[in-house]
């Protein structure tokens, strides 16, 4: 069942997707050669918990961390360790935190200092169809819209858009209806309505859109071994229009990246 939100609860969302953004933003800076994803996790448990908020994965379903860390070809979910990243590396973070009883969660791909042409282009044309996805969630839209639109622009490039993983609903509980498969047919689906606050989520492989799952029971790679990109924001449907709840704007302050690409999804002049 959807579960619209109010006005006020929008607002109160905004301020747990804005605990995420600003987490994403502090870890920016620490992502180099060397670091691992234990200390970047640590750094992040504790960040969060400065904002008054409490890290929304750990524990969640048992998970035993409050960031999902995952590089190269691993898709989603995996679980940090001491591993050292390398140069070329790229790691989703994927972050959760709850504020005022609501969740936010979102993510982002880092590089690790310089990567391949090939790989930065995976990166960027995996962003793209995240913004993509969005545009087309809006009042009157079905599911299909968003995972079609998204699916339609990853796969012109010839990169495999994963089936079993998709985004989700989003509020007082981490995984509320609808899913949001970033696949899908026009037309088709559960229809878009006032209120609505959802987290779009692209995981997009380089190659085959095959995945397995390690033994660990978290842990989603891809079936060739091949690198993987994920980007997630959260948006909700507010007075017919689309907003962002989540932002990327303190990641780029971090990197030194100048970008306009969250402006029309934006309710008012962001301020850092």
């Amino acid at each position: 069942m959807i579960i619209p939100k109010t006005s006020e609860e929008i607002e109160l969302m905004r301020e747990s997707a804005l605990v995420v953004s600003k987490t994403l933003g502090m870890i920016a800076k620490e992502v180099k050669p060397g670091v691992t994803s234990l200390y970047l996790d640590k750094l992040a448990e504790d960040f969060i918990r400065e904002q008054g908020a409490i890290p929304g994965f750990l524990g969640l379903y048992d998970f035993p961390n409050t960031l999902c860390i995952s590089p190269n070809a691993q898709v989603v979910h995996g679980i940090p360790n001491d591993t050292p990243y390398k140069e070329g590396d790229i790691i989703s973070i994927d972050c959760g935190a709850i504020k005022n009883g609501f969740y936010g969660d979102h993510a982002y791909t880092f590089a690790v200092g310089e990567i391949t042409p090939e790989v930065e282009k995976l990166l960027t044309v995996t962003k793209e169809s995240l913004y993509v996805g969005i545009r087309e969630f809006k009042i009157g839209n079905r599911v299909g819209d968003v995972g079609y639109a998204i699916q339609q622009h990853c796969e012109a490039e010839g990169y495999g858009v994963v089936r079993e993983l998709v985004g989700h609903g989003l509020g007082k509980t981490m995984h509320e209806d609808p899913e949001m498969p970033n696949y899908g047919r026009r037309g088709r689906g559960k229809k878009f309505v006032e209120g609505m606050t959802v987290a779009i989520e692209p995981m997009i492989n380089l190659g085959t859109r095959r995945i397995e799952q390690l033994k660990d029971g978290w842990t989603i790679l891809t079936a060739d071994r091949k690198q993987s990109a994920h980007f997630e924001h959260d948006v909700a449907l507010v007075n017919g229009k689309t907003e962002l709840l989540s932002t990327f704007a303190y990641i780029y302050e971090a990197l030194g990246i100048e970008s306009n690409e969250e402006v029309e999804f934006r309710a008012k002049e962001f301020v850092l």
